[in-house]
């Protein structure tokens, strides 16, 4: 994908500055390039957003879990680049992303039935973000994760799509 460089650069500062992802170390242009192929060859969503200075932000979703008995159900994420938040696109995206995923046909995740987003805690933002979209808490993990010589808790928010299986 033409745009890797430039996600793996949003991506990178949040992993530089925030408590967003639990990755530490930056992710280079080749192996972003390579996670959006795998999203992709797995017949889902990577989209992304752009303005006239290029790309300003993505979304896409990715298989939950590698066993069987999950392949109806997605984990999703949303990151934006800092000067594009507060305006609505992390929920445009999202809207597009569900709406997408609610709607796949050559994958064999569909029909999707429900969705899964990872918040590191506290992040009122976030949270904010996916219940204005339906997403609902479905629980916390305690300590999950230790980053910034800190232990931070996980969020687990879901969204069930209608049912179909």
């Amino acid at each position: 994908m033409d745009d890797a460089a430039r996600i793996a650069q949003i991506y990178n500062k949040e992993i530089a500055t925030n408590t967003a992802t639990f990755e530490v170390d930056p992710v280079g242009e080749a192996a972003m390039a390579n996670r959006i192929a795998a999203v992709q060859a797995a017949g889902l969503p990577f989209i992304v957003a752009t303005d006239v200075l290029g790309v300003i932000g993505y979304a896409y979703a990715s298989p939950f879990h590698e066993r069987a008995a999950y392949v109806h159900t997605l984990t999703c994420s949303v990151y934006l680049d800092a000067a594009s938040r507060g305006r609505g696109l992390g929920k445009a995206l999202y809207e597009e992303l569900i709406r997408r995923v609610s709607t796949l046909a050559d994958s064999p995740h569909a029909p999707v039935h429900s969705l899964v987003a990872l918040i590191a805690l506290p992040n009122d933002a976030s949270v904010a973000l996916h219940e204005s979209v339906g997403f609902t808490r479905a629980g916390v993990i305690a300590e999950a994760g230790y980053k910034f010589d800190r232990w931070i808790d996980m969020g687990y928010w879901q969204l069930r799509l209608p049912r179909t299986v």
